[in-house]
């Protein structure tokens, strides 16, 4: 079978510095994975070089088997692939609707019809609609996105994340500044919204990673130390020395 995500000998320099050092991984369809590290591990720049916003120094990047490695995000995107920042980055001047609206107009067909008018289009009204009801925003319909608490953003942004139909998500640290209620309420979306889809997850709460993830990658200084099932790497001594601390 085919890996939906997969990462060949993967570097990234910038000048003289290297920030990813040689990155062998796999990800299997409908695997939850979760990439851990320290700050400073590389971990951003990995999902960078996978979204197409930076082009690797050497390697080779493939979606089901195909090479993405020298397109450009969006044509990253059309091949079935959606990422989520660590900076909520949403249109704060439109309403909930409309940037959900917005994340379902390539998937709904219409591209660059410049000749629809968009509040007629009943299909994509209706599935804007469920949308904003699986995400438990439809009260919210209206609100614009820059009036939204600090949850109820990240929450939107899962949401136009997935919306668009890619089969292949990463999130970037999707519960980062939540209070445990918030966080749980996000841990139990993101289980509903990537069911039967591919994701691939960096998270620093380590509570979220052992509870979502398939199989966790550690990243340190660029290189993965280890790659395994949430049981092996919290008992595997490199990680704790690197990473979780002799404490965890």
């Amino acid at each position: 079978m085919t890996s939906a995500l997969t990462l060949t000998d993967v570097h990234k320099s910038f000048g003289a510095a290297q920030i990813i050092r040689g990155v062998n991984l796999a990800v299997e369809p409908g695997e939850r994975h979760a990439i851990i590290g320290p700050n400073g591990a590389g971990k951003s720049t990995l999902f960078n070089l996978i979204s197409g916003r930076y082009l690797p120094s050497r390697g080779e990047i493939s979606l089901h088997g195909e090479k993405i490695s020298d397109l450009p995000p969006y044509k990253v995107n059309r091949k079935g692939l959606s990422r989520s920042f660590q900076i909520t980055n949403l249109f704060h001047n439109m309403t909930v609707f409309e940037n959900l609206r917005c994340s379902l107009l390539w998937a709904q067909g219409y591209k660059y019809s410049f000749w629809h008018l968009i509040g007629r289009q009943t299909g994509l009204t209706e599935a804007t609609e469920q949308w904003l009801e699986r995400l438990g925003l439809e009260k919210r319909r209206d609100v614009q996105a820059s009036l939204l608490t600090y949850a109820e953003q990240r929450t939107l942004e899962i949401g136009t994340t997935i919306a668009g139909g890619a089969d292949v998500v990463l999130l970037d640290e999707p519960t980062a500044g939540m209070g445990l209620s918030e966080r749980d309420h996000a841990m139990r979306l993101i289980r509903e919204v990537t069911r039967d889809k591919t994701l691939l997850i960096v998270e620093h709460d380590m509570s979220v990673v052992f509870e979502l993830a398939d199989r966790i990658s550690v990243l340190v200084y660029g290189e993965v130390i280890a790659s395994d099932t949430p049981d092996a790497v919290r008992g595997n001594a490199a990680v704790q020395e690197a990473y979780l601390g002799e404490a965890h």
